[in-house]
């Protein structure tokens, strides 16, 4: 079995825990960028869930935002109180346990503290990656928090 697979099995076993039927497909084209994923997946740029991943410190904090949207970093800052910074590759991957490019929203080695994009629950159904640059899951929006324990926000 690939790494790719490890990383895509790891994801559906987390989803699987949620009772919602939701199932990783995994694809021949990119879904590294959300403009990849749109089209692989043939939706709108806005169904696409970017995962970002940012810190404060050693603190790790988990975006999940529309891919039609920009994170606004000085915004959400001030709206949460800290100083957050965007974090590296190594950072993102020691944090989540997945490759940029594949960070799922779901699933992770460390627990994150997750924020949403309000504007993704403009749509009734949204993609995630599901741990690698080729692999995603749809599911409906308003699911999103649910299996995140996330807080929706604006972030832009």
């Amino acid at each position: 079995m690939s790494q790719s697979s490890q990383y895509s099995q790891k994801v559906q076993k987390a989803l699987d825990t949620f009772g919602l039927d939701l199932e990783v497909v995994e694809l021949e084209e990119s879904t590294r960028t959300a403009q990849d994923a749109a089209r692989a997946v043939g939706c709108d740029l806005g169904q696409i869930v970017k995962s970002l991943v940012f810190r404060h410190g050693d603190q790790p904090f988990l975006f999940l935002v529309s891919g039609k949207n920009r994170l606004d970093i000085p915004f959400v800052s001030k709206k949460l109180g800290i100083a957050l910074e965007k974090a590296n590759a190594d950072f993102a991957r020691e944090q989540s346990g997945f490759p940029i490019g594949g960070v799922p929203p779901v699933g992770h080695t460390r627990k994150m503290d997750t924020y949403i994009d309000r504007t993704l629950l403009e749509y009734e159904e949204i993609w995630a990656a599901a741990g690698t640059p080729h692999a995603v899951f749809r599911i409906k929006s308003y699911d999103l928090p649910r299996i995140t324990d996330g807080r929706v926000m604006d972030v832009c």
